[in-house]
């Protein structure tokens, strides 16, 4: 991780790893962040600062992640990794880029958590034998209600 600040090298001190899930850490060496103007509040302020800021995570270079978990989050979060394998937030809702910086981490592990759950198989189930019965009921009473509406003398 390349460091611009001293408030990033403070972060990294302060919180080395960041806790995905209960078995999963990512350390902060694994980030790279960049810092642009935001668009968002400031004032005059916004014109004079880079308070924007984008994280890097390179996906497929990664130590912390197993091959399955690499393929699970390729697929999940395809729209935001660029073709280098590297996925990118950005958050600038916030006047100050520390602040922005925390937002961007907290999107970054409830981004990766949702990537890496996986769905319940689905249990199958059978239809009871009551529920067969009492379609076939209705077949059969709907079937007989068409019968009774014909006209006499009109046989199949």
């Amino acid at each position: 991780m390349l460091f611009y600040s001293h408030a990033d090298r403070l972060l990294q001190i302060l919180m080395p790893m960041l806790k995905i899930t209960p078995d999963l850490n990512i350390p902060l060496s694994e980030l790279f962040f960049t810092f642009s103007r935001s668009s968002g509040p400031g004032g005059q302020h916004v014109n004079k600062v880079n308070s924007r800021v984008t994280l890097w995570f390179d996906l497929r270079q990664s130590p912390s992640l197993s091959e399955t978990q690499k393929n699970r989050l390729s697929q999940k979060l395809a729209g935001r990794i660029n073709r280098q394998g590297r996925l990118w937030l950005v958050s600038g809702r916030h006047r100050t880029q520390m602040a922005n910086r925390q937002d961007v981490l907290a999107k970054f592990c409830d981004l990766l958590r949702e990537g890496l759950k996986t769905r319940p198989r689905r249990q199958k189930t059978r239809v009871t034998r009551a529920a067969r019965e009492r379609r076939l009921r209705l077949k059969k009473s709907r079937s007989n209600l068409k019968i009774k509406r014909r006209r006499p003398g009109q046989e199949d």
